[in-house]
């Protein structure tokens, strides 16, 4: 069978929305560019993997893979599920072997499956959309033909496969090319007359970030004849912060989980949340002027890496979640807070300048590249 015919796509990667998506919007363009194109996904066993593509029209198998630590059961325990991950991986591609291509997406799914093809020597291909790539990604990445990145800088990471790099900036969800912010504020019940203040914790929730919100709802009273807020508090949050937020004096939306982001980030007028890297691309994608507040517990700080373009370009700026301070966290939050919301000149031009650095083709450029592997 002739290279090109390869038309079986294995994307490895799960544990956070953030290895999964960029994933789903390849392997939606790949079905757009090829008809026949069939893809197939590798994720992890925790629920927000199953929740995130349970939806899909992809079949996907959870894998035992579990992150490493030097503990030594836990040593002990990885190494045994990377073992049943890799055989059962390798198992499923050697059936098609022929017809394969597998493309990781990072996170310690991505690992058993790309060992598992290289043994197989089906071609391999690596999606690395954060700044600074993670562990599996920079061993790994000597096995793939092509690593596609979302930032120049990236390179850099990647020494025994520097040559190896594209840059086609982050795929995300076609969805963000036509979204229907009407959808969401329909399905949310949200005032259409009222400006929309977003705060999300990304698809599995930040108990930080909720805490600081709530913090700021007495002050947020100054604003409720104009603005309404929705806040992203994941599932396992939820409880508490609709309990916390049961007097909130503005129009208040909690909701655990919301898939249809791409309305929702067009019917929002100032967005806050994390800055991971699929997160980042979006906010670009979506045009909308942001608060980042990165993950605090990186060491390398990579989501503060993840919002450098954004916030160079003038489309964000950044505040910092101080751990174990939700005060001071809210206090900073707000004092950015309360000038944008109160200046939409200011909204209009971080807006057009988060858009400045938007790539909304990299899912195609990807693809493309996929399908004469």
């Amino acid at each position: 069978m002739s290279a090109h015919a390869r038309r079986q796509f294995f994307f490895a990667g799960g544990g956070t929305g953030g290895h999964i998506y960029p994933a789903l919007a390849v392997a939606a363009e790949l079905r757009r560019q090829a008809s026949d194109a069939q893809a197939i996904f590798f994720c992890s066993s925790r629920a927000v993997d199953a929740r995130v593509l349970a939806g899909q029209p992809y079949e996907f198998y959870p894998l035992p893979a579990q992150g490493f630590s030097p503990h030594p059961i836990r040593a002990i325990r990885f190494a045994a599920q990377f073992v049943k991950s890799y055989a059962f991986a390798k198992q499923v591609l050697s059936a098609v072997r022929d017809e394969a291509v597998v493309i990781g997406s990072g996170g310690f799914v991505s690992a058993p499956v790309i060992w598992a093809a290289q043994s197989l020597k089906i071609p391999i291909f690596i999606i690395n959309v954060d700044f600074v790539p993670g562990k599996a990604n920079r061993l790994l990445g000597r096995f793939a033909k092509h690593i596609f990145t979302q930032y120049p800088a990236t390179t850099a990471y990647f020494k025994n496969g520097a040559a190896k790099v594209i840059t086609t900036g982050c795929p995300i969800r076609a969805e963000f090319g036509h979204p229907n912010p009407d959808a969401a504020r329909a399905a949310l019940g949200l005032d259409a007359a009222k400006q929309t203040l977003l705060i999300t914790g990304a698809s599995s929730g930040s108990q930080s970030i909720n805490q600081a919100a709530i913090a700021l709802l007495d002050k947020l009273s100054g604003f409720a004849a104009d603005w309404q807020v929705v806040h992203l508090t994941g599932q396992t949050h939820y409880n508490a912060v609709k309990e916390a937020a049961a007097n909130a004096p503005i129009a208040y939306h909690a909701v655990d989980y919301y898939d249809g982001m791409a309305d929702l980030y067009a019917a929002a007028d100032i967005i806050v949340g994390r800055s991971g890297a699929v997160s980042a691309a979006e906010y670009a994608a979506a045009g909308k002027p942001t608060i980042c507040l990165p993950y605090p517990y990186h060491k390398d700080k990579h989501q503060t890496l993840n919002a450098s373009e954004l916030v160079n370009a003038g489309g964000a700026f950044i505040v910092e979640d101080i751990i174990g301070d939700t005060t001071a966290t809210a206090n900073a939050l707000w004092t950015a807070l309360s000038e944008l919301m109160a200046n939409p000149a200011r909204r209009a031009q971080m807006a057009a300048a988060a858009r400045s650095v938007a790539r909304p083709d990299a899912a195609a450029q990807i693809a493309r590249r996929l399908l004469t592997a």
